[in-house]
């Protein structure tokens, strides 16, 4: 993939560290198949690292206007959320794995 493509679906994206820009040189393509591109970002000035994987980039295209927004994300999980979710799964019967799906047990 042309990263000057690339570039510009990241323009508008900083890093969520230190808040500086990322680059073209910043962005790299670590693999690439048909419709799977996985990228490695690492900022310029604090070296964060970040992952990212585009699944269904078959046909995928960067027109001039386009760009990434960042849209708004749910609450953190709390620490209530944390024990919520304990008090679940304790409560779940000795046998719980017999709701998953067979083709997700091998998993």
């Amino acid at each position: 993939m042309d990263k000057s493509k690339l570039k510009k679906l990241f323009s508008g994206l900083c890093c969520s560290v230190c808040r500086h820009d990322f680059d073209e040189d910043a962005i790299f393509v670590k693999r690439e198949e048909k419709n799977l591109l996985v990228l490695q970002i690492v900022c310029p000035e604090c070296g964060k690292s970040f992952g990212l994987a585009l699944l269904g980039t078959g046909s995928f295209s960067v027109k001039e206007d386009d760009e990434l927004v960042i849209q708004d994300c749910p609450e953190p999980i709390s620490y209530d959320d944390v024990l919520n979710a304990h008090q679940f799964i304790d409560k779940l019967e000795k046998d719980w794995t017999k709701y998953i799906p067979d083709e997700l047990k091998n998993i």
